[in-house]
Formats: C-alpha cells, structure tokens, sequence
C-alpha cells in the first residue's frame, strides 16, 4: 500500500497518546500529503463532512510477528483477549483506524491541502495509508454494545495541576494535558505511588505521580531542542 501523508502532532513519543481517538477532543493535528497526493481535486466536496475516518500505519510497531491473543492494558495487563477483539497495534497487518474532527481544510502554498483535525491519538509523523469521509447514517450505531470496553471505559483519574506549575501553559494546552492524564497513561503493570513518570507533550515535558485514582503534577519543563 502507498503512504499518501503523513499526521503530525503535539506527541513526539508513543507515551501519553490516548487509547482511542476522539477521548480527547482538544488534541489538534494536521495532515500533510505527500507530494503526488497534493491535488485539490483530490478533497473535492471533503469541507462539507465534520468527520473522517483515517488508516493508518502502526510505523513504531517494531515486531515482525503477531499475537492471536494479547492483553488490553485495560483489563490490569494480566487477562487475555483475542485480537481481533481488540485495538491492539500487535495484528497480522499494521493498520490502525481512527475516527477524528475534520476542523478545516487548508490550501497552503508549499504544502498543498493541509488538513487540521481534532481528537487525533496519533504519534507525530504517522504515515497514513487512506482517508474515507464519516456518515452518520451507518457509520454510527445507536445500538451497538461494547464488549469488555464497557467496564473499562469508566476508568479515570482525577488530575492535579498546581497553578504554579501550570501557568508554564496556554489555557489550549493546559485543557489538552488535562485530558490526556485523565486517560491514565501507565502502563497497566504500574502501580508504584512513589513513581515519577515522565510524558512529552506540545514541546514540554510532564512528570507527574500516581496514588490510587489521583495524579499530581509535580514539574513541567520546556523541552529544549
């Protein structure tokens, strides 16, 4: 298959990325395509959809083999599920699907179309293999049920972000961070309260602890390149 653009992010790392698109709805992205996909005529009639759903490759998946079963970190990290059960980037074919905001469409000299979007839970520089509109009259399912997600789903922590430490932020990127620690970015096997874990973030870097279903931020620094 053929990379037709690359998305770019606040995430320069894997850690800290929401488990699934759209969890949190202030993350902005772009999309910019690859020179032989830049024509116009290519998103004709794209402006009118709020929501689009993006293919994408899993490039940071380094195995050369897949699982049948794996285990969602949701579950605590210990309890099987199959995979095609599952989101997991660990499958016969790297292909991840996401569902995200299509907020406008620029037409930039150099670039092309560059396509900004919202609720991306993507790494910076993913390569995306298709883009296909989102319909709301089959692509949403009223009905549809959840599986084991239905239990995990629920599963938030409370934030803590001292004025102090937070007035390093806009009020955009502060929203944004939020959202994403309320997502409880551990791994599942990690429970030590005394653990200062360490996220890359719109160009800072968060370190922060966790005690049962409260995290504190004790430092945000600026990443400097």
């Amino acid at each position: 298959m053929k990379i037709i653009a690359h998305v770019h992010t606040d995430f320069p790392t894997k850690f800290g990325i929401p488990r699934q698109s759209n969890l949190v709805k202030e993350l902005k992205g772009t999309i910019v395509f690859e020179p032989e996909y830049r024509n116009p005529d290519a998103l004709y009639g794209l402006d009118g959809f709020s929501h689009i759903w993006l293919l994408w490759q899993f490039s940071e998946n380094k195995r050369s083999t897949w699982s049948a079963s794996v285990r969602p970190p949701r579950l605590g990290g210990n309890e099987y599920r199959g995979v095609f059960a599952t989101r997991s980037p660990f499958r016969p074919n790297p292909i991840g699907l996401s569902s995200v905001k299509l907020e406008r469409i620029e037409m930039d000299p150099t670039l092309g179309p560059v396509l900004h979007i919202l609720g991306a839970d993507l790494m910076d520089g993913t390569p995306i293999y298709d883009i296909k509109p989102y319909l709301p009259y089959t692509d949403c399912h009223t009905d549809a049920t959840g599986g084991f997600t239905e239990v995990t789903n629920a599963h938030h922590l409370t934030v803590e972000i001292p004025e102090s430490i937070a007035s390093v932020l806009s009020s955009e990127t502060l929203s944004a961070l939020r959202g994403i620690l309320a997502q409880d970015p551990r791994p599942a096997y990690q429970k030590d309260p005394e653990r200062i874990y360490g996220l890359e973030f719109a160009g800072y870097e968060v370190k922060f602890q966790v005690d049962e279903m409260n995290l504190k931020v004790c430092q945000i620094d600026k990443i400097i390149m």
